[in-house]
């Protein structure tokens, strides 16, 4: 084909994909303000232009236009492994899942979640489930349509995990899980024996602003890049992306706990370096986007973790610590800090729970999904569902439900089958990590300098700039030259908690 004619023809696909992939920016703009600055009484309104954004972007997606491209530019012999040809292959992929949904149950969820925010957010403070229940009964409702839509042969979580891990299916995920609990569970009953290190002290007093700038200097440490992304404050911590150059991050503090602001911060920034390091040539395509949700944990679980729960980590950093907050960490030695820190001990919420029971929390969530969509269980038998699965994987029950079913925002956002990409992501992180540590093997030195560019670097050359140009599977397969395995995390672990507990 004529390379003028060709050059048009790109153009013009790009143009019209670069108008959807505002259209979805903009409306992620609108949900990141909701979170942080949004007046409440405004949720109504941002409800109707979410919404509106939201299946306007859907129904350019689908319309013939983008069919008519996309066949055009498969027919005109773009070069293989091109960007223009992955892109051609990643709109086609999406144009055909998105035509199987209708434009107005598009437009139903993105109202529904904008509506359910709010309730459940009044819902966690005032410790009230029966505010949120008739919004999550509408979501699941609309989460099975969706699935109908998209249709399934065996599991009705199958499209829907398919939305957050592409290639997945749920009896994989049932394997996987069955798998670590068999290995996890007696780890986690050894360490139980052995006596738990002193943590007091992290449940003192460290100051909201002390908390704000030190976990905020060390992202920066890390490569989280100020000039193209900010952090605020919000009920539940989350990552957000308008561009590449714009990609924000945010944070909850607690004064009383030290853990959650800190690893907070580190987790969002993981997320945040990975989409600041998408190759710009991939701004305003659909490809500018982490290729999978468990792949994007796995950056977040990595730096929150296997860096920023290390010893080398920590003899860099606890000095810093202890200056910038005397009166909790002045008679700390930094051996019971780092113990603390990864102290294990069955918890109420996730996003505070150790390394090793992280895991559990992920399954317990797992199968409430899966329940809810089949019917096995009603919206009103969830809180005391819960309470008996957490009872029953971390010898825990919640007191409330604002420290049970309450305490995620994922189920009033319609994030059926996006749980199990958390624990998927540990999973993924150490086996990365073991291919940095071969590629870099002073990495421990260097995070014991509180130096980090090369181990960005890497990440930046290995998966960030691919974007969605390469699958989970194939990245890590590229990288590890093996498939998705449980093994790697599991010899983590032990190795680490051997050392901490001494058995």
């Amino acid at each position: 084909m004529n390379d003028t004619i060709l050059s048009e023809s790109v153009s013009k696909f790009n143009t019209h994909i670069a108008r959807i992939c505002d259209l979805n920016h903009s409306a992620a703009l609108l949900e990141w303000d909701q979170e942080t600055y949004m007046p409440s009484g405004a949720a109504a309104s941002r409800a109707s232009q979410i919404s509106t954004l939201r299946q306007m972007s859907h129904e350019l997606l689908t319309s013939d236009t983008t069919a008519s491209l996309v066949e055009k530019l498969e027919s005109d012999g773009l070069k293989p492994g091109s960007i223009e040809a992955d892109h051609v292959l990643i709109v086609r992929k999406d144009f055909e899942r998105a035509t199987k949904i209708p434009g107005n149950l598009v437009a139903q969820l993105a109202e529904t979640a904008a509506l359910s925010r709010g309730a459940w957010m009044k819902a966690r403070t005032q410790n009230e489930f029966e505010l949120f229940a008739p919004h999550l009964e509408k979501i699941i409702d609309l989460c099975r349509q969706k699935a109908e839509a998209l249709t399934y042969k065996t599991e009705i979580y199958d499209p829907l995990l398919d939305e957050f891990e592409p290639g997945t299916s749920t009896a994989k995920v049932r394997l996987i899980f069955e798998e670590l609990r068999e290995k996890l569970v007696p780890i986690v009953q050894q360490i139980a024996t052995e006596p738990a290190p002193e943590d007091d002290f992290l449940h003192t007093f460290f100051p909201r602003d002390a908390q704000w700038k030190f976990g905020l200097d060390v992202a920066k440490d890390f490569g989280y890049d100020m000039n193209t992304g900010r952090q605020d404050y919000s009920a539940h911590p989350f990552s957000t992306t308008f561009s590449i150059s714009d990609v924000r991050i945010t944070t909850r503090i607690d004064e009383h706990f030290f853990n959650p602001g800190f690893f907070g911060t580190l987790h969002e920034s993981g997320h945040g370096m990975y989409e600041q390091g998408v190759s710009h040539e991939l701004e305003r395509t659909l490809l500018a986007d982490g290729t999978s949700l468990g792949m994007h944990e796995s950056q977040s679980r990595m730096w929150e973790n296997l860096i920023g729960r290390s010893r080398e980590f920590w003899s860099h950093y606890y000095p810093r610590a202890q200056a910038a907050f005397p009166g909790a960490l002045s008679g700390v030695s930094e051996q019971d800090f780092y113990r603390a820190v990864n102290k294990v001990a069955p918890s109420l919420i996730r996003v505070e729970a150790d390394e090793l029971t992280y895991n559990l929390h992920i399954m317990v969530r797992f199968e409430l999904e899966i329940e809810l969509l089949e019917d096995r269980i009603k919206v009103a038998e969830l809180p005391s569902a819960w309470n008996d699965r957490m009872e029953s994987y971390l010898g825990v029950r919640p007191k409330s439900d604002s420290d049970g079913v309450l305490q995620d925002i994922h189920w009033s956002l319609g994030a059926f089958g996006y749980f199990p990409t958390y624990a998927l992501g540990n999973l993924i992180s150490s086996q990365l990590y073991d291919q940095v540590s071969v590629a870099i093997p002073d990495l421990p030195d260097q995070i014991a300098e509180g130096s980090f560019s090369e181990l960005l670097a890497w990440l930046r050359k290995h998966i960030h700039v691919f974007g969605r140009r390469k699958s989970a599977a194939q990245i890590l397969r590229e990288t590890t030259n093996s498939e998705l395995s449980i093994e790697s995390w599991i010899h983590y672990i032990e190795k680490k908690y051997e050392t901490l507990y001494g058995h």
